[in-house]
């Protein structure tokens, strides 16, 4: 294999790495194709599944499922930013990939990490309008107004992401060409980079911080309200399935943050931890949520589950009866 380096006084800068994915395990990277690819094929099969019964479910198509389907279409797009160019680099012996193209996955997979934050606080708003001021959800959460909210989500994903792109562009890269890693990540490629790179690394950390901290208290203020709202107004099994529907959009937001703040921690260790180790806590924060957050809601929400278990023929269920006293109509009982 060739390596390249290249003398860090000259004024040469790297337009073409070379991507190796797991290095320590580069003469048996063969054997990694089949569990990611089976991870990849899990994702993929897991999350559609149940997209495709919400959209075509008329019965599930209230705003908390189509945040669920968003969440969904979030998890499906960046895990397939990543995963396809990472499983041709195990299939080959060197994937190279121009600096133009490693910008433009970044671009993607930071987009959608902070897109699956913004879903998860708008998850957050829908169950607080619900269960808070259950008389006027349906005028408050229309259909229009949370299309604008996902559009402004994504106006923030695209302002916050584009500092962090545009910074590592401007790097110059007269280094070794090589990623240790899977992805183009920030971090991972500004070690790769020349001179002072501070003010990077410290963009990449502001944002990370402000999403994390901004984010993190909204949902925690808001599951705070609902908590104390429900134990006043709601009881019997309207209160047991308000609080079921809560606690899983919030097991499904610990797990994000959860993951996003071990590789957060693990990269910042640098080199106290094994380059493989590095790359597997990666791996975990991008891939792991997205294959457990179908299996989540598909065995705690009911609506889901029954609408699974009819598509199969395993149960005959009426599933507007079912849905008759849903999430919301019982909260407004």
């Amino acid at each position: 294999m060739a390596v390249y380096h290249l003398d860090r006084s000259t004024n040469f800068s790297h337009t073409m790495f070379l991507i190796l994915g797991f290095p320590d395990l580069f003469d048996h990277r063969s054997l990694l194709i089949a569990p990611f690819l089976l991870v990849y094929v899990v994702i993929l099969l897991a999350n559609c599944l149940i997209m495709s019964r919400i959209w075509v479910e008329k019965a599930l198509q209230s705003p908390m499922y189509m945040l669920i389907s968003a969440l969904f279409t979030v998890n499906v797009s960046c895990t397939t930013a990543i995963m396809p160019p990472f499983l041709i680099s195990l299939a080959t012996s060197v994937f190279r990939i121009s600096l133009g193209s490693c910008l433009v996955q970044m671009f993607f997979i930071y987009l959608t990490v902070i897109l699956e934050s913004s879903v998860v606080v708008l998850m957050a708003l829908d169950r607080y309008v619900a269960i808070c001021k259950p008389l006027r959800y349906h005028d408050i959460m229309t259909t229009q107004f949370l299309l604008l909210l996902m559009m402004v989500c994504l106006l923030r994903g695209v302002l916050l992401v584009c500092p962090i792109v545009i910074l590592v562009s401007k790097v110059q890269f007269c280094g070794s060409n090589i990623i240790r890693s899977f992805a183009c990540e920030n971090m991972v490629l500004l070690n790769l980079g020349c001179g002072d790179i501070s003010k990077e690394q410290i963009t990449g950390l502001y944002v990370r911080i402000f999403v994390s901290v901004c984010d993190g208290s909204l949902i925690l203020i808001s599951y705070m309200n609902i908590l104390n709202t429900a134990m006043k107004i709601i009881r019997g099994p309207a209160l047991n399935k308000a609080l079921n529907t809560c606690s899983t959009h919030l097991i499904v937001a610990m797990l994000i943050y959860t993951c996003g703040f071990l590789s957060s921690i693990v990269y910042r260790i640098g080199d106290a931890i094994q380059i493989n180790m590095q790359n597997l806590t990666s791996a975990i924060y991008f891939f792991f949520p997205a294959m457990v957050n179908p299996i989540i809601y598909g065995l705690r929400v009911k609506e889901i589950r029954v609408c699974l278990l009819k598509v199969y023929g395993k149960r005959k269920v009426n599933i507007k009866g079912i849905l008759r006293d849903s999430n919301i109509d019982s909260i407004s009982s």
